[in-house]
């Protein structure tokens, strides 16, 4: 496993206690934080009979960041599920693309403590790149083991001089868990069509809010409480595909009225999604898209599908 760095002037402070790895303080700022509350799902997740996702190191790594995360009158909630939802039809998105392209490179931008590499197991053929701020990098080194073609980023996303560091001329899976809609609209159109420009075909998986949802994210207790609230959001996340003549919309994920949560989740929290789903707007506030990028034909003027 190779680890970059790209900013130096950002540092983390971790106390390890005992020797077992956990960690006390951590200089962690903004959107940073949110890390948090997720890995807490997919850990409290993988406690289910029968778990969405199924992920044996969230659990362990929450376990290790805060040993009494489930203590509490709401430490146990399932309340998180949708996050669960989001990163399993991810996933499923990802495994199916790299069954077809086993060669190529995966960036999975904004990566916080998220596992996917470990779920999801590529083959050695695939590069796989986690890219997340230094600090975060740092918490990956200590809670998360290592692996062959596998390289950690320390960089901010939208400092796209990292993209110098990842090979070109091959199919790109592009992964960006709960990092769109704390980017402005700005960034995230650099980003994306950057990452198109780069190579010659791919997916570009993520999630999208709405434009209520970002307005009302000023007010939300979480983003307060971490000082991260969300800086863009769409109520036609398609339309951004008129951001690139290569970028095409392929289809979206269900979130918040997803079958497999209201399967898999505890009867008390299908009940609460149910009532919030009949909220006007919250069905579609949050959304899991999928994107392609399209291979210029040989004579430049056709565009298509790989």
């Amino acid at each position: 496993m190779r680890v970059f760095s790209h900013r130096p002037d950002i540092g983390a402070h971790c106390h390890v206690l005992g020797g077992i790895g956990t960690v006390a303080d951590v200089e962690l700022a903004g959107v940073q934080k949110t890390l948090s509350p997720v890995l807490k799902a997919k850990a409290l997740d993988n406690r289910l009979p029968a778990p969405i996702l199924g992920d044996v190191h969230a659990e362990q790594t929450m376990r290790r960041l805060d040993p009494g995360y489930d203590k509490g009158r709401f430490g146990a909630s399932q309340l998180g599920l949708a996050a669960v939802v989001r990163a399993k039809a991810l996933d499923d998105w990802a495994r199916s693309f790299l069954v077809e392209h086993r060669e190529a490179v995966v960036l999975n931008l904004g990566c916080g403590l998220d596992a996917r590499v470990y779920r999801i197991e590529p083959p050695a053929t695939v590069d796989w790149y986690d890219l997340d701020f230094p600090p975060v990098v740092e918490l990956r080194q200590r809670f998360l083991p290592p692996r062959d073609h596998y390289t950690l980023i320390g960089s901010d996303v939208t400092d796209l001089t990292w993209l110098e560091r990842v090979p070109r001329g091959r199919p790109v899976l592009v992964v960006a868990e709960g990092l769109v809609p704390y980017l402005s609209e700005a960034d995230a159109r650099r980003l994306l069509t950057s990452v198109v420009d780069a190579f010659p075909t791919g997916r570009i998986l993520f999630d999208t809010v709405s434009v209520s949802a970002w307005r009302a994210s000023r007010w939300d207790p979480l983003g307060r409480k971490y000082n991260a609230r969300f800086h863009c959001g769409f109520n036609d996340p398609a339309a951004l595909a008129a951001w690139h003549p290569r970028l095409e919309y392929v289809d979206e994920a269900p979130m918040n009225d997803s079958p497999v949560l209201m399967a898999k989740a505890p009867a008390n929290i299908r009940r609460v999604y149910r009532l919030m789903n009949l909220l006007p707007g919250f069905k579609r506030s949050s959304r899991i898209v999928r994107f392609a990028i399209l291979t210029p034909h040989a004579g430049g003027r056709q565009l298509y599908r790989t």
